[in-house]
């Protein structure tokens, strides 16, 4: 498969993967895997792009990792998006999170629906998101985390392309 387009993520701190990694082998040991991109870091996607963009892109990682310092985040919330294929942990919005995303959408966005927020726990079919949300439930503590790196990738495959760490603040 050829890839189709590009992803600017938002990757979170290392005690912030520890959390998540715990919430998702406890998902794993119930006999959940899911059919996300294995292998990235637990992240909050920021923005699509069109492939053609992506030396504009590029340019626009470095600005924003110029223009940003890391991004304190609390993740909250569980979530499913509409279609429930998708489980998640969310963050509160906040001014620092929403300056980000606003910003990382100079280069135009092929995305055609309202940014929400979130890291991927599983994506798969419906009934098995539905019987994988009461063991997600029950593992998930909130908790406060931050934005250390921007990562910006192709889909599919994955092709990892930079990566840049933000200034602490």
């Amino acid at each position: 498969m050829a890839e189709q387009f590009l992803t600017l993520m938002a990757d979170l701190d290392e005690e912030s993967q520890s959390r998540m990694s715990l919430w998702y082998k406890e998902l794993q040991n119930a006999g959940f895997d899911g059919e996300q991109t294995h292998g990235l870091p637990f992240h909050i996607s920021l923005a699509c792009y069109s492939l053609g963009r992506e030396a504009e892109v590029k340019e626009l990682v470095h600005r924003l990792a110029e223009d940003f310092a890391q991004v304190p985040v609390y993740i909250s919330h569980v979530g499913v998006f509409p279609g429930g294929k998708v489980l998640f942990g969310a963050p509160d919005m906040s001014p620092e999170l929403l300056a980000l995303h606003d910003a990382s959408v100079e280069v135009e966005s092929i995305q055609d629906f309202i940014w929400t927020p979130h890291a991927t726990m599983i994506i798969d079919e419906p009934d098995v998101i539905a019987n994988a949300l009461p063991i997600f439930a029950k593992s998930f503590v909130p908790f406060a985390g931050k934005i250390v790196r921007l990562h910006l990738c192709a889909f599919w495959p994955t092709r990892e392309i930079i990566t840049i760490q933000l200034k602490e603040r």
